[in-house]
C-alpha cells in the first residue's frame, strides 16, 4: 500500500540522524574530558586487612612491598632508618601508579615525571601535594592499614 504522504520527511530523518551522531559525539567527548579532570571520583577503603603481617614488615630496608588499597596500589615502605610506614602508591597528580627507586632513595611517577622523597614529600614536577600514608596496626596475626583518623574493630570470631 503506497501512501499519499508521510508523516516524516526524508530530510527531517536525516537531520534527526545527523543530530543524534552530533549529541552523541559531545556527550562522549564530555565524559572522557570529565573524566579525564576528575579521575579520583570513585569510592576507595577506609581500611584493608592483610593476612601473614610478617611478610608485609619484615622486608629489606630501603625497599616497598604492594598490597590492594581498594582499586589502587598501597606500599608498606621500610626507610632507610628502619622505619616501617605504609602509603598509597598513587601520585597525587592524576594517580597515576608510583615505583620506588632503591638507589635515589625516591618514588618515581612515570606518567608526568613527578618524584617524592623517601618521606612522601613531592620534589620534582607536577604533584600539588605529598604522597598520603597511613597508619597500621598488627592484631590476630593480621595487619590492618587503615586511613589516619578512622576507628578499625574488626568481629571477633
Amino acid at each position: 500500500m503506497k501512501l499519499n504522504y508521510s508523516l516524516v520527511t526524508r530530510r527531517t530523518f536525516l537531520n534527526t540522524l545527523f543530530g543524534g551522531w552530533i549529541a552523541s559525539f559531545f556527550l562522549g567527548s564530555l565524559y572522557a574530558v570529565w573524566r579525564g579532570a576528575f579521575p579520583t571520583l570513585g569510592k576507595e577503603p577506609d581500611f584493608v586487612v592483610l593476612p601473614k603481617p610478617a611478610d608485609y614488615l619484615d622486608i629489606p630496608t630501603n625497599s616497598t612491598k604492594a598490597f590492594a588499597w581498594g582499586g589502587k596500589l598501597g606500599y608498606i615502605f621500610k626507610r632507610s632508618d628502619n622505619t616501617v610506614v605504609a602509603l598509597k602508591g598513587v601520585c597525587s597528580h592524576m594517580e597515576c601508579n608510583i615505583v620506588y627507586k632503591p638507589a635515589d632513595r625516591k618514588f618515581y611517577c612515570p606518567c608526568h615525571k613527578g618524584w617524592f622523597d623517601e618521606y612522601g614529600k613531592n620534589i620534582e614536577g607536577p604533584p600539588p601535594k605529598p604522597l598520603e600514608f597511613f597508619e597500621y596496626r598488627v592484631e590476630d596475626n593480621k595487619l590492618i592499614v587503615f586511613k589516619k583518623g578512622i576507628k578499625v574493630e574488626l568481629p571477633k570470631a
